[in-house]
């Protein structure tokens, strides 16, 4: 019972008006952007709202961040789109079934811990680069439907209901937090709109023909055939889709956890992630991952609970069924003017600060995965582009800190006192540093200052020894650690690993 209470976070303290008023403004939030993502898509905006719903419901219930908000998302439409137009929507349901399948393995293999290899300057990239993307999707309803822009008093009327929603969000909180910022712009503006007539976009126009109305998401299995083919084709699909969703989803949670001074469950997240997008795929939705501007909406509201998630998917559903006709009224100025001040929430202006007191190789990271977030829209390659950058520079750095003190003992012994890391990245500096022609008969490396990391190490040693050996000099290898012996020990049943003497390694230090 108490693993039961703990798994739903029953005992937690609500603030059940905040909670049930945020979880409003949050599906009021939703309803375009699953439209929109949708219809990037190729598919119907029924096929976002479904997804929306079913993503927010179970991960609410079931993930490991309480008050993030998962929905249909940009970063999985723009990987399904191809599917899409070859082989229509039944193979995207199924393609999102295997996605969240592989998502729930990577949660029970504990796979969310490799998010600690994310560094922060690429987090720092990927938040600036998606607040950018965030706020150039709010362009175009700033245009006509033919694609032209607004000008005249149709512009003035739509930029000053924007601003004004903007205004709403920024001075209300200043005066009382009774009411969510976000909802009483949306609900300010849309009074002003219908008490004066004003003729503005709103959803419905957004939606087009089709409209957001519609039933409970209907379940059906995936009409596809059960054949290896099929597997095939969606499986490259669907990887992309579990990978794109479990690094946006677990970077933003860690960024919730940064806002809220708390700490979320990764691996519960992935496992709640993958149990989503296979229920999405069973009950008509394109599927999807955490929303971090929606999840921002619901946290600057003062969420923190799992209720605001789960009314605002019970909400986003009541819309669907019962209150489409009043949802498609809602200004589109309002929601634009509300996304836009995500925007600059999101962006972490203290950025900027850094420029001219972090290493170079740490802005250039920065800059390089906001640069790819907005001009390629690929989060996941964004973030994996930051990591390896990263990684690079690091070997990089710690190749170049290898060092080597000499010294002749009293017997006449010469000894190679080894500082820094021998990897793959330094071997080569660490080879150059003996002189094996010119060195003693008795030649003694010590490595109390470093450690053998890698089989290229191994190498490296192996073949310096063996340079020893064929001049008929006598070499020992002492103070290795003990995982630099458990290496060399383990290297021994495959290759030959030609040391001459090892001295028993040095105890860990506890």
């Amino acid at each position: 019972m108490q693993k039961l209470l703990n798994l739903f976070d029953f005992r937690q303290v609500v603030d059940y008006k905040t909670e049930i008023l945020s979880g409003l403004t949050v599906a009021l939030a939703l309803v375009p952007e699953a439209v929109a993502f949708a219809l990037i898509a190729g598919l119907s905006p029924i096929t976002g709202l479904y997804a929306a719903f079913v993503m927010g419901l179970v991960t609410s219930v079931l993930g490991g961040r309480p008050g993030m908000i998962s929905g249909a998302t940009g970063a999985v439409a723009v990987v399904i789109v191809a599917l899409a137009q070859s082989h229509g929507v039944e193979y995207i349901f199924a393609t999102v079934i295997l996605a969240g399948i592989m998502q729930m393995a990577a949660g029970f293999l504990k796979l969310g811990k490799l998010m600690r290899l994310v560094p922060h300057p690429a987090i720092f990239g990927f938040v600036n680069g998606l607040a950018i993307v965030i706020f150039m999707s709010q362009l175009v309803q700033f245009q006509n439907a033919d694609g032209s822009w607004m000008t005249g008093q149709n512009m003035l009327i739509f930029c000053g209901l924007v601003g004004l929603s903007m205004l709403i969000i920024w001075g209300l909180p200043k005066i009382t937090k009774v009411v969510p910022a976000a909802l009483a712009a949306i609900l300010t503006v849309w009074g002003i709109v219908v008490a004066f007539g004003i003729e503005t976009s709103s959803v419905g126009d957004m939606a087009g023909p089709a409209g957001i109305s519609g039933g409970f998401p209907p379940f059906h299995i995936p009409n596809v055939p059960f054949t290896l083919e099929t597997l095939k084709l969606i499986f490259p699909y669907a990887a992309v889709v579990a990978g794109v969703g479990l690094i946006e989803s677990l970077l933003t949670l860690n960024i919730i956890d940064e806002i809220t001074e708390t700490r979320g469950q990764g691996n519960r997240e992935a496992v709640a992630q993958g149990l989503a997008n296979t229920l999405s795929g069973f009950f008509s939705g394109m599927g999807g991952c955490a929303m971090i501007g929606q999840s921002l909406i619901n946290i600057s509201s003062g969420a923190r609970a799992r209720l605001s998630g789960i009314v605002a998917s019970l909400l986003l559903l009541s819309f669907i069924m019962f209150g489409s006709s009043l949802i498609e009224m809602v200004p589109m100025a309002a929601l634009t003017g509300l996304m836009i001040m995500v925007a600059i929430g999101t962006f972490e202006w203290a950025s900027f600060s850094t420029i001219n007191k972090m290493p170079k190789s740490d802005i250039l990271v920065m800059v390089l995965v906001t640069l790819v977030t907005v001009f390629l829209h690929n989060l996941a390659l964004a973030v994996i582009v930051g990591v390896i950058i990263s990684a690079l520079v690091f070997a990089w750095d710690n190749a170049k800190r290898i060092r080597a003190r000499k010294r002749i003992d009293e017997h006449g012994a010469k000894h190679y006192e080894i500082y820094g890391p021998l990897f793959f990245g330094s071997v080569q500096i660490f080879t150059d540093k003996f002189d094996v022609l010119g060195d003693p008969d008795h030649v003694v490396i010590d490595f109390a200052e470093s450690r053998i990391v890698d089989m290229s190490a191994i190498e490296a040693l192996n073949r310096l020894t063996e340079r020893y050996e064929k001049a008929g000099k006598h070499i020992e290898v002492t103070n290795l650690s003990q995982d630099s012996h458990l290496l060399l020990v383990d290297a021994e049943k495959i290759i030959d690993v030609n040391v001459v003497e090892v001295v028993e390694p040095r105890a860990a230090v506890v």
